[in-house]
């Protein structure tokens, strides 16, 4: 299989649901001391800068945590949510203009054993990292990665040559946003189909 860092110009796109979209099916490897692991993107939803309501730079907000959000694209921004979980975001967008996207779902492809251990599972099966929460744990994503470049350094986004058919694509909206009003419906999250992720569970 090859492999393609995706280059700094790939996030710059202004259009972060095309992005959302297109991130389904690369890979994300993430190094550590104790190893090297790597998933493929199953889910994602869009975040639209300050136009969108669910979004943490909605109507230009910027602040310590959200700063990263106005960082040329292809940077990590990582936040605790809730005070339990961090969530994987990826930066797009030309400087200044805040988009994201929010990686929520992932099919583990190297270093099975040790993502395994890590969320304290037995067996690995893709419905075990099929949320945010759950993939960072997973990948050893962690407050430390926020700001990180994905174009060099421990974590990287890899196009691996994979492409989802549109037939295997469920568009809908996004979870957990409702104070976002009409924002809440907009059609924002994108998964893979089960029956592709059982087929890629063969790797296990």
């Amino acid at each position: 299989m090859s492999r393609v860092v995706l280059p700094e110009t790939y996030y710059c796109n202004e259009d972060v649901v095309f992005l959302a979209k297109d991130l389904l099916g690369k890979l994300i490897q993430v190094a550590h001391s104790d190893g090297i692991v790597s998933a493929l993107i199953t889910e994602t939803e869009a975040y639209a800068g300050v136009v969108d309501k669910a979004s943490h730079a909605y109507n230009g907000r910027r602040t310590s945590r959200t700063e990263v959000m106005y960082q040329t694209g292809g940077v990590a921004y990582v936040y605790l949510c809730y005070g339990v979980h961090y969530l994987f975001n990826v930066v797009t967008g030309p400087e200044n203009v805040p988009h994201a996207v929010l990686i929520r779902g992932v099919v583990p492809f190297e270093g099975v054993d040790l993502m395994v251990a890590r969320r304290n599972l037995k067996t690995a099966h893709y419905k075990d990292f099929n949320g945010p929460g759950k993939l960072t744990s997973a990948l050893g994503i962690n407050i430390t990665h926020n700001a990180a470049r994905l174009t060099d350094g421990t974590i990287q986004i890899l196009d691996t040559g994979i492409r989802i058919a549109e037939n295997e694509i469920i568009t809908s909206k996004r979870i957990g946003v409702d104070y976002a009003a009409e924002d809440a419906l907009l059609p924002y999250r994108f998964q893979v189909t089960e029956p592709w992720m059982a087929k890629k569970n063969v790797l296990f």
